[in-house]
């Protein structure tokens, strides 16, 4: 058991939190897993389990009494793009109201340190540029929405009592632990890199691209793509900040790099010397044409800089498929 200072981690079953719980672990802290495995795995868990959701105030307020919280992760939230336009009451329950029983369980157990996984989906259908924290925030489908109320619910409850948080909004996380044991694993899965994995594999037919007709070099979607262990590591450093003292609202984490979706397709076929085609179809509602961060701030801030590539991203994808299905 680590006997480090305990953190508290919503939804550490899950791809991003579990490999967030790893780099705490790594760095001396003892993660506490909150998860109601909707779509987390009980083989991720690193560290202590508190089995609960997040609208349950008893198991948030076991979770605190049960071990000395000093700071919260919170990366539980539902997050698939489509879905959030075609149910968007699911998105505002789960991850407004549900960030709301977290803060007030935070308040009752004097916790006020949160590190919040946002998302570069609050900048909505921008240009093409680099966005850095202060390009506007318009995001254009209720999953981006949803993320962007609960930054400003943040800033109103670090205004009014006092809490230390940074927001943390992530492009796209890709690739896997190079350890093996935790991937990208969802029953239905709607990421790029996963679904050609899946492709290569036989276990997807339906396999395509959704537009090729946006304002972008080649027509696809342009994105930045960030390897899960650096993300990760950007958790744990803004954990530090926080306990030194710190706290400064959003900070971009990505690569700084757009790759569009054929350049990605491209890529696959490098790295794994296969081939793969996919059907372009029509575009998919709520895709802004393309999205990249400026990481300057995160940078000078932290130290921090993403040390993976594309192609390692691919690479460790394909080796935890693989280990998956063996």
């Amino acid at each position: 058991m680590n006997d480090g200072p305990a953190i508290l981690v919503t939804g550490g079953a899950g791809y991003i939190g579990s490999h967030g719980c790893r780099a705490l672990q790594a760095a001396g802290y003892h993660p506490v897993v909150f998860d109601n495995f909707s779509t987390g795995h009980r083989g991720f868990v690193t560290g202590s389990l508190v089995t609960g959701d997040l609208t349950d105030s008893a198991a948030l307020n076991r979770a605190f009494a049960q071990h000395d919280i000093v700071a919260v992760m919170h990366f539980a939230a539902s997050s698939l793009v489509g879905e959030s336009v075609a149910d968007p009451a699911k998105y505002y329950a789960n991850n407004v109201a549900g960030t709301l029983s977290l803060l007030d369980a935070m308040r009752k157990a004097g916790c006020n340190r949160l590190v919040f996984s946002s998302t570069g989906a609050v900048y909505g259908n921008a240009d093409s540029k680099a966005l850095p924290e202060s390009y506007p925030c318009a995001p254009i489908n209720p999953y981006g929405a949803s993320k962007w109320m609960i930054e400003r619910i943040l800033a109103d409850y670090r205004s009014a009592y006092g809490l230390g948080a940074f927001c943390l909004r992530y492009f796209n996380a890709s690739g896997a632990d190079a350890n093996g044991g935790i991937g990208e694993l969802r029953d239905n899965e709607t990421h790029l890199i996963p679904r050609a994995m899946m492709a290569l594999q036989g276990h997807v037919g339906d396999f395509a691209v959704f537009g090729d007709d946006y304002d972008t070099p080649d027509g696809t979607c342009v994105r930045d793509y960030i390897h899960v262990l650096d993300l990760a590591d950007a958790h744990v450093a803004a954990a530090m900040a926080l306990e030194d003292g710190h706290s400064m609202g959003p900070l971009n984490v990505g690569r700084g790099v757009g790759s569009s979706v054929r350049e990605v397709m491209d890529a696959i076929s490098q790295v794994l010397g296969r081939d793969i085609n996919p059907e372009v179809v029509g575009r998919r509602p709520g895709d802004p044409a393309a999205s990249y961060a400026s990481t300057d701030r995160i940078e000078r801030e932290f130290g921090w800089y993403a040390g993976h590539d594309l192609s390692d991203m691919i690479a460790s994808a394909w080796s935890a498929w693989i280990a998956a299905a063996t």
